[in-house]
């Protein structure tokens, strides 16, 4: 497929640098599952889906390869334990319209400490500001550190090849 999306692809690839198989995932924003077929073609047994549309979630079930489900918006408080995963991504949610960075907060609270945060993020929504400047200010709290962050690369070479798109690894501190 010409059009093929390939951040899922580029996002678990980072992500399988820093967490171990073993590790219990949450996948924020999962969408459709792509991510979490991929994850689990690596071996990945442990992933919970959350998506803030019941539609995608049941989509996502026909995968079969999460073992839990909650319907549950990014930017909102989220009902999930503090460090209740050892790592979370999120791939094609962080955008306009989309999930704000205030979502970020949450995702570090729901990681244990040591766990890694990986998601994808469009480099001009990135260098607009408001995700720069919240992902510094973490930085700077010591609330998560940098772990990687990939060169910029398109997600839709056919489909949109002015867009590109950079995978962000940090480590909850």
């Amino acid at each position: 497929d010409d059009f093929a999306w390939n951040a899922p692809q580029n996002a678990v690839q980072l992500f399988a640098e820093f967490v171990p198989s073993t590790a219990k995932v949450l996948d924020a924003g999962a969408g459709t599952g792509l991510v979490g077929e991929i994850l689990a073609g690596l071996g990945f047994r442990d992933i919970v889906a959350m998506d803030l549309s019941m539609g995608m979630l049941d989509e996502a079930k026909s995968k079969n390869v999460y073992h839990s489900f909650y319907q549950m918006t990014l930017g909102d408080k989220l009902d999930y334990e503090t460090g209740e995963f050892d790592a979370v991504i999120s791939v094609g949610v962080f955008t306009r319209g989309h999930a704000p960075s205030s979502s970020f907060d949450e995702l570090i609270r729901i990681t244990k400490s040591g766990g890694h945060i990986v998601f994808s993020l469009r480099t001009d929504v990135y260098q607009d500001g408001e995700f720069k400047e919240k992902q510094d200010a973490l930085d700077s709290a010591g609330a998560w550190k940098l772990a990687k962050v990939t060169e910029p690369f398109q997600p839709l070479p056919k489909g949109e090849p002015e867009v590109y798109h950079q995978i962000w690894s940090y480590q909850v501190i």
